[in-house]
Protein backbone atom coordinates (compact mmCIF):
# COMPACT_ATOMS: atom_id res chain seq x y z
CA UNK A 1 0.00 0.00 0.00
CA UNK A 2 1.17 3.25 -0.96
CA UNK A 3 1.92 5.18 2.15
CA UNK A 4 0.49 8.96 0.60
CA UNK A 5 -1.91 9.58 -2.54
CA UNK A 6 -3.24 12.86 -3.09
CA UNK A 7 -5.73 14.17 -5.49
CA UNK A 8 -7.93 16.75 -6.69
CA UNK A 9 -11.39 16.25 -7.95
CA UNK A 10 -12.79 19.15 -10.30
CA UNK A 11 -16.51 20.33 -10.82
CA UNK A 12 -20.10 20.78 -9.28
CA UNK A 13 -20.75 21.42 -5.75
CA UNK A 14 -24.09 21.47 -5.54
CA UNK A 15 -27.29 20.26 -2.99
CA UNK A 16 -29.89 17.96 -4.22
CA UNK A 17 -33.42 19.00 -3.69
CA UNK A 18 -35.24 15.81 -2.86
CA UNK A 19 -39.17 16.26 -2.11
CA UNK A 20 -38.59 15.92 1.20
CA UNK A 21 -35.49 18.39 2.19
CA UNK A 22 -31.82 18.89 0.32
CA UNK A 23 -28.56 17.14 0.98
CA UNK A 24 -24.93 18.54 -0.15
CA UNK A 25 -23.85 16.45 -3.45
CA UNK A 26 -22.36 16.94 -6.49
CA UNK A 27 -20.28 14.03 -8.04
CA UNK A 28 -17.11 15.04 -7.76
CA UNK A 29 -18.27 16.23 -4.17
CA UNK A 30 -19.27 12.90 -3.43
CA UNK A 31 -16.34 11.26 -4.67
CA UNK A 32 -13.73 14.09 -2.96
CA UNK A 33 -15.75 13.14 0.20
CA UNK A 34 -15.77 9.31 -0.11
CA UNK A 35 -12.08 8.72 -0.96
CA UNK A 36 -11.04 11.08 2.10
CA UNK A 37 -12.61 9.03 4.09
CA UNK A 38 -10.68 6.04 2.95
CA UNK A 39 -7.56 7.85 3.99
CA UNK A 40 -6.64 9.80 0.48
CA UNK A 41 -5.29 13.33 0.68
CA UNK A 42 -8.21 15.10 -0.97
CA UNK A 43 -8.48 19.02 -2.26
CA UNK A 44 -11.96 20.18 -4.72
CA UNK A 45 -11.86 22.43 -7.24
CA UNK A 46 -15.17 23.95 -7.57
CA UNK A 47 -17.22 27.69 -7.19
CA UNK A 48 -19.79 28.89 -4.77
CA UNK A 49 -21.73 31.57 -4.70
CA UNK A 50 -21.74 34.53 -2.31
CA UNK A 51 -25.39 33.66 -1.06
CA UNK A 52 -26.66 32.16 2.25
CA UNK A 53 -26.29 28.37 0.85
CA UNK A 54 -22.62 28.86 0.05
CA UNK A 55 -22.21 29.38 3.69
CA UNK A 56 -24.65 26.35 4.54
CA UNK A 57 -22.51 24.54 2.23
CA UNK A 58 -18.97 25.77 3.43
CA UNK A 59 -20.01 24.93 7.05
CA UNK A 60 -21.67 21.13 5.52
CA UNK A 61 -17.85 20.57 3.94
CA UNK A 62 -16.07 21.76 7.27
CA UNK A 63 -18.10 18.78 8.89
CA UNK A 64 -16.12 16.08 6.93
CA UNK A 65 -12.50 18.36 7.00
CA UNK A 66 -12.05 18.85 3.71
CA UNK A 67 -9.42 21.47 2.49
CA UNK A 68 -11.51 24.64 1.01
CA UNK A 69 -8.71 26.81 -0.31
CA UNK A 70 -9.18 25.75 -4.12
CA UNK A 71 -13.09 26.63 -4.21
CA UNK A 72 -13.83 29.85 -5.34
CA UNK A 73 -16.41 32.62 -4.56
CA UNK A 74 -18.68 34.43 -7.39
CA UNK A 75 -20.41 37.67 -6.14
CA UNK A 76 -23.03 37.18 -9.49
CA UNK A 77 -24.28 33.61 -9.70
CA UNK A 78 -25.77 31.39 -6.68
CA UNK A 79 -24.45 28.45 -5.89
CA UNK A 80 -25.89 25.31 -7.27
CA UNK A 81 -28.90 23.59 -6.57
CA UNK A 82 -30.50 20.36 -8.55
CA UNK A 83 -34.12 18.89 -8.11
CA UNK A 84 -33.90 15.60 -8.03
CA UNK A 85 -37.13 13.14 -8.56
CA UNK A 86 -36.81 9.22 -7.42
CA UNK A 87 -39.14 6.77 -9.03
CA UNK A 88 -40.87 3.52 -7.00
CA UNK A 89 -36.99 1.54 -7.45
CA UNK A 90 -35.15 4.42 -6.02
CA UNK A 91 -33.43 5.39 -9.03
CA UNK A 92 -32.85 9.47 -9.47
CA UNK A 93 -33.65 11.84 -12.19
CA UNK A 94 -32.43 15.04 -12.00
CA UNK A 95 -33.44 18.70 -13.12
CA UNK A 96 -30.22 20.89 -12.94
CA UNK A 97 -30.29 24.77 -12.53
CA UNK A 98 -28.17 26.69 -15.26
CA UNK A 99 -26.07 28.91 -14.98
CA UNK A 100 -24.39 28.82 -11.28
CA UNK A 101 -21.34 29.70 -9.59
CA UNK A 102 -19.67 26.04 -10.68
CA UNK A 103 -19.73 27.01 -14.12
CA UNK A 104 -17.17 29.68 -13.84
CA UNK A 105 -14.81 28.07 -12.37
CA UNK A 106 -11.67 30.40 -12.74
CA UNK A 107 -7.73 29.09 -13.82
CA UNK A 108 -5.32 30.42 -10.85
CA UNK A 109 -1.96 30.08 -10.25
CA UNK A 110 -2.85 28.19 -6.68
CA UNK A 111 -5.16 25.74 -8.69
CA UNK A 112 -2.54 24.87 -11.75
CA UNK A 113 -0.06 24.31 -9.07
CA UNK A 114 -1.82 21.70 -7.03
CA UNK A 115 -3.12 19.77 -10.24
CA UNK A 116 0.49 19.66 -10.95
CA UNK A 117 1.64 18.43 -7.59
CA UNK A 118 -1.18 15.89 -7.43
CA UNK A 119 -0.71 12.25 -7.83
CA UNK A 120 -4.60 12.16 -9.46
CA UNK A 121 -6.63 14.60 -11.00
CA UNK A 122 -11.08 13.78 -11.37
CA UNK A 123 -13.48 15.03 -13.50
CA UNK A 124 -16.42 14.67 -14.65
CA UNK A 125 -18.64 15.92 -17.79
CA UNK A 126 -21.19 18.25 -16.09
CA UNK A 127 -18.30 20.78 -15.13
CA UNK A 128 -17.80 21.13 -18.88
CA UNK A 129 -21.04 22.35 -20.30
CA UNK A 130 -20.03 26.09 -19.74
CA UNK A 131 -17.59 27.72 -21.29
CA UNK A 132 -15.48 29.42 -18.93
CA UNK A 133 -15.18 25.80 -16.48
CA UNK A 134 -14.53 24.12 -19.43
CA UNK A 135 -11.41 26.01 -20.81
CA UNK A 136 -10.35 26.09 -17.09
CA UNK A 137 -10.77 21.72 -17.30
CA UNK A 138 -8.76 21.98 -20.32
CA UNK A 139 -5.66 23.61 -19.21
CA UNK A 140 -5.45 21.75 -15.76
CA UNK A 141 -5.92 18.75 -17.85
CA UNK A 142 -2.45 19.62 -19.37
CA UNK A 143 -1.02 20.05 -16.49
CA UNK A 144 -2.49 16.15 -14.39
CA UNK A 145 -0.10 13.76 -14.24
CA UNK A 146 -3.15 10.96 -14.29
CA UNK A 147 -6.28 11.89 -15.09
CA UNK A 148 -9.73 10.25 -14.39
CA UNK A 149 -12.71 10.49 -16.32
CA UNK A 150 -16.04 10.07 -14.66
CA UNK A 151 -18.45 10.51 -17.86
CA UNK A 152 -21.59 10.96 -15.57
CA UNK A 153 -23.89 12.13 -18.47
CA UNK A 154 -26.68 14.27 -17.70
CA UNK A 155 -28.65 15.74 -20.87
CA UNK A 156 -28.82 18.04 -22.36
CA UNK A 157 -25.19 19.06 -20.51
CA UNK A 158 -23.07 17.31 -23.15
CA UNK A 159 -22.06 17.03 -26.52
CA UNK A 160 -20.93 13.69 -27.62
CA UNK A 161 -17.75 15.21 -29.72
CA UNK A 162 -16.68 17.06 -26.83
CA UNK A 163 -16.54 14.03 -24.55
CA UNK A 164 -14.73 12.04 -27.24
CA UNK A 165 -11.98 14.24 -26.31
CA UNK A 166 -12.41 14.66 -22.78
CA UNK A 167 -11.67 10.76 -23.11
CA UNK A 168 -8.34 10.54 -25.11
CA UNK A 169 -7.25 13.61 -22.11
CA UNK A 170 -7.57 10.94 -19.96
CA UNK A 171 -6.06 7.61 -18.31
CA UNK A 172 -8.73 6.18 -17.17
CA UNK A 173 -12.45 6.46 -17.86
CA UNK A 174 -16.04 5.21 -15.96
CA UNK A 175 -19.05 5.29 -17.34
CA UNK A 176 -22.41 2.92 -16.78
CA UNK A 177 -24.11 0.86 -18.89
CA UNK A 178 -25.95 3.13 -20.48
CA UNK A 179 -23.55 5.69 -21.28
CA UNK A 180 -21.62 3.03 -22.72
CA UNK A 181 -24.40 2.16 -24.81
CA UNK A 182 -24.79 5.90 -26.22
CA UNK A 183 -20.83 6.22 -26.87
CA UNK A 184 -20.73 3.18 -28.33
CA UNK A 185 -23.63 4.23 -30.95
CA UNK A 186 -21.57 7.59 -31.76
CA UNK A 187 -18.69 5.94 -32.42
CA UNK A 188 -20.58 2.98 -34.56
CA UNK A 189 -19.20 0.18 -32.11
CA UNK A 190 -22.98 -1.03 -31.09
CA UNK A 191 -22.90 -3.71 -32.66
CA UNK A 192 -19.87 -5.16 -30.94
CA UNK A 193 -20.02 -7.34 -27.68
CA UNK A 194 -18.98 -5.16 -24.23
CA UNK A 195 -15.71 -6.50 -24.42
CA UNK A 196 -14.93 -5.45 -27.85
CA UNK A 197 -16.39 -1.96 -27.22
CA UNK A 198 -14.04 -1.28 -24.27
CA UNK A 199 -11.24 -2.81 -25.93
CA UNK A 200 -12.28 -0.49 -29.31
CA UNK A 201 -12.49 2.55 -27.11
CA UNK A 202 -9.03 1.95 -25.47
CA UNK A 203 -7.61 1.88 -28.68
CA UNK A 204 -9.42 5.42 -29.91
CA UNK A 205 -8.48 7.10 -27.02
CA UNK A 206 -5.11 5.47 -25.89
CA UNK A 207 -6.74 4.33 -22.47
CA UNK A 208 -5.35 1.61 -20.22
CA UNK A 209 -8.05 1.43 -18.02
CA UNK A 210 -11.90 1.84 -18.40
CA UNK A 211 -14.21 0.66 -16.15
CA UNK A 212 -18.08 0.14 -16.55
CA UNK A 213 -21.08 -0.32 -13.74
CA UNK A 214 -23.77 -2.80 -14.39
CA UNK A 215 -26.43 -1.41 -11.89
CA UNK A 216 -27.25 -4.56 -9.68
CA UNK A 217 -25.55 -6.55 -12.02
CA UNK A 218 -22.08 -5.42 -11.03
CA UNK A 219 -19.78 -4.13 -12.90
CA UNK A 220 -16.30 -4.43 -15.51
CA UNK A 221 -13.08 -3.61 -15.23
CA UNK A 222 -10.79 -3.42 -18.44
CA UNK A 223 -7.25 -3.09 -17.53
CA UNK A 224 -4.41 -3.42 -20.29
CA UNK A 225 -5.98 -5.38 -22.48
CA UNK A 226 -7.48 -7.59 -19.54
CA UNK A 227 -10.85 -7.56 -18.29
CA UNK A 228 -12.40 -8.17 -14.48
CA UNK A 229 -16.03 -8.90 -13.68
CA UNK A 230 -17.86 -8.41 -10.48
CA UNK A 231 -21.74 -9.42 -10.44
CA UNK A 232 -22.64 -7.35 -7.63
CA UNK A 233 -24.00 -7.52 -3.86
CA UNK A 234 -27.25 -7.48 -2.77
CA UNK A 235 -28.49 -4.63 -1.50
CA UNK A 236 -32.47 -3.26 -0.46
CA UNK A 237 -32.11 0.27 -2.24
CA UNK A 238 -33.23 3.32 -0.26
CA UNK A 239 -31.86 5.98 -3.38
CA UNK A 240 -28.90 5.51 -5.75
CA UNK A 241 -27.95 9.32 -5.33
CA UNK A 242 -24.27 8.84 -5.00
CA UNK A 243 -23.86 4.86 -5.14
CA UNK A 244 -21.54 5.41 -8.49
CA UNK A 245 -19.50 7.93 -7.12
CA UNK A 246 -18.74 6.14 -3.81
CA UNK A 247 -18.26 2.93 -6.51
CA UNK A 248 -15.55 5.21 -8.36
CA UNK A 249 -14.09 6.28 -5.42
CA UNK A 250 -13.47 3.00 -3.60
CA UNK A 251 -12.10 1.32 -7.00
CA UNK A 252 -9.69 4.63 -7.18
CA UNK A 253 -8.76 3.75 -3.94
CA UNK A 254 -8.24 0.21 -4.43
CA UNK A 255 -6.44 0.55 -7.55
CA UNK A 256 -3.51 3.27 -6.59
CA UNK A 257 -3.46 3.65 -2.52
CA UNK A 258 -3.91 -0.65 -1.66
CA UNK A 259 -2.30 -1.16 -5.64
CA UNK A 260 -4.67 -4.47 -4.99
CA UNK A 261 -5.67 -6.36 -7.80
CA UNK A 262 -8.34 -5.26 -10.82
CA UNK A 263 -10.87 -8.32 -9.53
CA UNK A 264 -9.99 -7.39 -5.84
CA UNK A 265 -10.39 -3.83 -6.26
CA UNK A 266 -13.54 -4.38 -8.33
CA UNK A 267 -15.06 -6.31 -5.38
CA UNK A 268 -14.26 -3.51 -3.03
CA UNK A 269 -15.96 -0.84 -5.34
CA UNK A 270 -18.84 -2.79 -5.81
CA UNK A 271 -19.83 -3.87 -2.54
CA UNK A 272 -19.18 -0.04 -1.40
CA UNK A 273 -22.11 1.21 -4.01
CA UNK A 274 -23.84 -1.16 -2.80
CA UNK A 275 -23.61 0.03 0.62
CA UNK A 276 -24.73 3.35 -0.18
CA UNK A 277 -27.38 2.45 -2.64
CA UNK A 278 -28.91 1.24 0.91
CA UNK A 279 -28.74 4.30 2.34
CA UNK A 280 -30.47 7.29 2.19
CA UNK A 281 -28.16 10.43 0.63
CA UNK A 282 -24.23 10.26 -1.28
CA UNK A 283 -22.25 10.83 2.22
CA UNK A 284 -23.41 8.46 4.98
CA UNK A 285 -20.64 7.20 6.86
CA UNK A 286 -19.20 3.26 5.31
CA UNK A 287 -16.87 2.09 7.23
CA UNK A 288 -14.22 -0.35 6.13
CA UNK A 289 -14.83 -3.09 7.96
CA UNK A 290 -18.54 -2.80 7.07
CA UNK A 291 -17.02 -2.76 3.08
CA UNK A 292 -15.44 -5.60 4.21
CA UNK A 293 -18.44 -7.87 5.59
CA UNK A 294 -20.51 -6.73 2.25
CA UNK A 295 -17.76 -8.51 0.28
CA UNK A 296 -17.35 -11.46 2.30
CA UNK A 297 -21.46 -12.19 1.58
Amino acid sequence: MKEYLNAICFGEILWDVFPDGKALGGAPLNLCLRMKSLGVTMQMISKLGQDALAEETREAIKTFELDQNLIQEDHKLETGQVEVALDASGSASYTIKKPVAWDTIRLTEKNSKAVKNADLFIFGSLAARSKESSETLNSLLQLANYAIFDVNLRAPHYEMETLIEFMKQAQMIKMNDEELEEVAQFLDISNLSIEAQLSAISKLTNTDIICITLGADGALLYKNGAIAKNSGYSTQVVDTVGAGDSFLAGLIYQLFKVENTPEKSLAFACALGALVAGTKGANAPVPIEKIEAKMEE
